[in-house]
């Protein structure tokens, strides 16, 4: 797992601009033999298992990260730019970017008079460049940019800025090569587009692909810090969550119940998670159509949307185990 999580946190990949992951991921599924892999014209990537004969379940996980694009480029070479995703501005002066023509760059802050007043107008991206004419031989307007951060490991813990969600992505692939050719149910694995940005690919894959449950796997906040921001009972190194709410989806509880017995009867370590900010791509799936039973699945991540994004290996290890049991169980 950790190659491919050295891979796919180091591709570029911003909401909006997934073809560098999607590819890595094409080139792996090829390599696994999968043969029934199409993409969407929104671009999420989609694979079937299984013959159809009973329950068709959707499992999900957005290829996506947070990012920023270019909104102007000043007289001085400095470039201005937004937000895509939802990222703390107070985190960002000082942290290193990569654009997506392959430019480096660094963000800066204008002088403020109190650190509240900080907002996104206040910053700037400094590539290195004297004047307007000398950034545009490198950058023009709408370009994207995502964090610069590779993976590194500490003892079992996995640190990079795309941790959320290309971890998810990694199970999903882990979970793939593992399944057995017999299931008995139909399973659609989707990697989607513009989570980051409003669950914008789940919400026109499910409307495709009609299941009959859902199933989100994606990474989620911790409170094993000290003072956290967000309060929370998860932490890493315990078990994958099994979530029970947050801001999109109340999860079905036929869905979290089975999960809740599944990992029990497999003695997988497991959490229970209610999430007050946030949600995943179960909340666009939960809505398709006349409405699908819809769970999810998550890693314990700290310090979410940041260069510094953590997960545990042993998380990640017991999500693909207990994702396997579930999908080798009738639904």
């Amino acid at each position: 797992m950790k190659e491919w999580l050295t891979r796919l946190t180091a591709a570029f990949g911003p909401a909006g601009r997934e073809e560098e992951v999607r590819d890595l991921l094409r080139q792996e599924l090829s390599r696994l033999g999968e043969t029934d892999v199409v993409v969407d014209d929104l671009g999420n990537l989609i694979v079937s298992r299984g013959n159809g004969g009973g329950k068709r379940i959707m499992v999900a996980a957005h290829m996506d990260g947070v990012g920023f694009m270019v909104t102007s480029i000043e007289e001085n070479g400095f470039l201005r730019f937004a937000p895509i995703g939802g990222i703390q501005v107070h985190s960002l002066p000082g942290m290193r970017l990569k654009l997506s023509r392959g430019v480096n760059g660094v963000i800066g802050q204008e002088k403020i008079k109190e650190q509240k007043s900080l907002d996104f107008s206040k910053l700037f991206i400094d590539i290195g460049a004297g004047s307007r004419e000398e950034a545009q031989e490198q950058v023009q307007i709408g370009d994207t940019a995502v964090f610069a951060a590779p993976l590194v490991q500490e003892r079992e813990r996995f640190i990079a800025g795309t941790m959320d969600n290309r971890a998810g992505c990694v199970v999903l692939l882990e979970t793939i090569r593992r399944l057995p050719a017999e299931l008995p149910q139909a399973v659609t694995f989707v990697f989607t587009v513009q989570e980051e940005v409003g669950l914008r690919g789940a919400q026109v894959v499910a409307y495709r692909i009609k299941p009959h449950f859902g199933l989100a796997v994606d990474v989620t906040r911790t409170g094993d810090t000290p003072e956290p921001q967000f309060k929370t009972d998860v932490s890493l190194g315990k078990g994958p969550t099994v979530k029970l709410k947050d801001n999109s989806v109340i999860c079905h509880p036929r869905v979290t119940a089975l999960m809740r017995r599944v990992a029990e009867a497999r003695a997988i370590p497991y959490q229970l998670e209610v999430l007050e900010q946030g949600g995943t791509d179960a909340g666009a799936i939960h809505l398709s159509r006349e409405g699908v039973p819809t769970g999810a699945l998550s890693i314990p991540c700290r310090y979410i949307h940041t260069p510094g994004e953590m997960v545990d290996r042993n998380d990640m290890e017991n999500s693909v185990s207990l994702l396997l049991a579930l999908l080798q169980t009738q639904w």
